[in-house]
């Protein structure tokens, strides 16, 4: 039997009689799409479409950043150790997700869920729950310590990921002990109207039907409109991959099913100095389990997890005179998440919701942020950075206790003294009153950058990081057939001591070959961290505690070389996460290494071909 014959036996489709066609036109189809398929790939890469306007390495080192800043400026030129993933790199890499385009950067490292269908970060050997993310700027709201927002953004609407390794707690305050993911979104063209059209087809290994069913298939149309001082852009993107695996009916799929609907409205207005916009994120995800049929009453229990989000974001830009600008962000978001779990009786195809603990569940977060900045330059040598921070968090639903709220409030200061030329230090103080829990009378950062001649540039940082702990940690109770985690409201707050550095190198020869070369390294002392252990009450349940101390080190190489239209990168990274084990006396006769290190290479090649 060939394999066409063995796809189309093994594989049924629903509403058969929608879908069904004779074997051989079957495979006729097939064929003549694999041709198409072929010859449009050798068509894309003929005319330079596949890699088109390629940023080269020279361009990477000037490119504008904001994260962080006091005003945009180039890469090389500012003092924090910054990372720029550009929208060509993101196109290039056909990623439909965030989690596929971060899954190649050096320092980072995914888990997946796959009960729950989520997925989580690591940076820098911490997890998510330390790692800030935020969309223009505005932190992104999450029901757990997963990270899941990150795949939760509309990857079309992205012009860039900017992410700064290390503690940014003074900038930006909880949670921004790994560092910062900052998520940029496109800027509104200059042209009257611009439409842009995207449908991507992907396998899910060698499983695929067209347009819908087997496979992942994503379709994304955004609109944009621009005169004089107004414009609008607007856009809406469907993901709906069928999941992957499963047993012999199709069902109990080793990676779930997801369907997104992702939906963005952006209004904005500038004149001269001031600019203002409005801008609206809509999310609709449902992720699907199929549980295993029981062949003793032709029964199987159904779950969805159902995420609704809408982020509204407001903000303002007002350059007052040359030397003076002050930035306004008001942000609101609605999250719910909704578990639904039913029973499907296949003898009479009906469903019915089950009743046991945990199956069925709505949990509905609303935070809002304000946050403004001053920047004001006093002169070539000294700029200043006052700012104030509110963030504000509520919660509900049937697993959380009570209906608890936390707030936030920061005056944060922090200037750019530049002695000399080659000489850039950065300090900064962060006051915080926090409503839960006594926050350090003061968090101090400094950040240093040394020219040490025209091709070496050496960074060395140190801050103190605070995080509270957040509502879902201390009130939320998460209990299911797989998980059996509680809240724990007596948790302390997390403080850390970060140090870190780093040394670049570019050379430009006659040639006109680019080489880079950047050497860092980083080392992370925390009390009180947050952490997952066994209840001291019910040993089969899980709760959160501070664990006493733990540590993170590591070190990155990062090499690139550009010459014409080649650009080829190499790295190699080395991050230890301390092993609680070596310290205790249970195993003091072990030898037990204070670290567990983990190696990691990474490797691109472009080749961009000329129109």
């Amino acid at each position: 039997m060939s394999y066409l014959q063995k796809f189309y036996k093994n594989y049924s489709l629903p509403n058969d009689d929608k879908y069904h066609l004779p074997l051989s036109d079957f495979c006729k189809l097939i064929k003549k799409m694999r041709k198409i398929y072929v010859s449009l790939f050798a068509l894309i890469a003929a005319t330079g479409l596949l890699a088109q306007d390629t940023v080269t390495a020279t361009k990477q080192l000037e490119e504008v950043i904001i994260t962080g800043q006091y005003k945009p400026q180039s890469l090389k030129n500012s003092v924090y150790q910054l990372r720029v993933i550009n929208n060509e790199r993101i196109r290039l890499r056909g990623a439909n997700n965030i989690q596929q385009v971060l899954s190649n950067e050096l320092g980072f490292r995914f888990s997946n869920d796959n009960t729950l269908g989520t997925a989580d970060v690591q940076l820098m050997g911490m997890s998510g729950r330390n790692v800030k993310i935020l969309l223009d700027g505005v932190p992104m709201t999450d029901r757990g310590d997963t990270r899941e927002s990150l795949n939760q953004v509309d990857i079309n609407t992205i012009d860039r990921i900017e992410i700064v390794d290390g503690p940014m707690s003074v900038s930006y305050g909880s949670d921004a002990l790994a560092g910062v993911i900052n998520i940029i979104t496109k800027k509104e063209s200059k042209e009257n109207w611009t439409v842009n059209a995207k449908v991507q087809e992907e396998t899910a290994g060698s499983e695929y039907y067209p347009f819908n069913y087997q496979g992942l298939h994503q379709q994304s149309l955004n609109i944009g409109w621009h005169k004089n001082k107004w414009g609008i852009n607007a856009g809406v993107s469907h993901i709906d991959f069928n999941g992957f695996g499963g047993d012999a009916y199709g069902r109990a799929k080793s990676w779930k099913p997801k369907e997104q609907w992702l939906g963005n409205i952006k209004l904005n207005f500038s004149t001269g100095n001031f600019k203002v916009y409005y801008r609206l994120d809509g999310l609709d995800e449902t992720i699907t389990g199929k549980g295993a049929i029981n062949l003793n009453i032709f029964r199987a229990k159904d779950q969805q997890f159902i995420t609704n989000r809408y982020m509204h974001q407001l903000q303002s830009e007002w350059r007052i005179n040359k030397d003076l600008q002050l930035n306004n962000i008001l942000s609101y978001t609605n999250y719910k998440r909704t578990t639904k779990t039913t029973e499907h009786n296949f003898e009479t195809n009906t469903d019915k919701l089950t009743t046991e603990a945990g199956e069925q569940d709505t949990a509905i977060f609303n935070t809002a942020v304000f946050r403004t900045t001053l920047q004001y330059t006093l002169s070539d040598k000294i700029s200043l950075q006052p700012g104030i921070d509110i963030n504000y968090e509520a919660a509900r639903g049937q697993r959380i206790i009570g209906n608890p709220s936390i707030a936030d409030y920061a005056f944060f200061i922090s200037s750019e003294i530049k002695p000399v030329a080659a000489i850039n230090i950065r300090p900064g103080l962060r006051f915080i009153k926090n409503s839960v829990y006594n926050a350090p009378p003061v968090i101090p950062s400094i950040n240093t950058k040394f020219i040490l001649n025209e091709e070496i540039d050496l960074r060395i940082a140190y801050a103190y990081g605070f995080r509270s702990p957040a509502l879902r940690e201390l009130y939320f109770d998460f209990q299911d057939a797989n998980h059996n985690i509680v809240g724990n409201s007596d948790l302390k707050a997390e403080n850390s001591n970060s140090f870190t550095g780093s040394l670049s190198w570019a050379k430009i020869n006659s040639k006109k070959i680019r080489i880079t070369s950047t050497l860092s390294g980083f080392y992370n002392k925390f009390n009180n961290l947050i952490n997952y252990a066994n209840s001291i009450n019910n040993p089969s349940q899980f709760t959160l505690v501070n664990i006493d101390k733990f540590k993170t080190a590591g070190t990155t190489i990062e090499n690139s070389i550009t010459w014409k239209n080649l650009q080829a990168s190499a790295g190699f990274s080395y991050i230890g996460r301390y092993n609680s084990f070596a310290g205790d006396e249970q195993y003091k006769n072990e030898n037990l290494p204070a670290f567990v290190w983990s190696p990691e290479i990474n490797s691109t090649i472009i080749y961009s071909c000329k129109r």
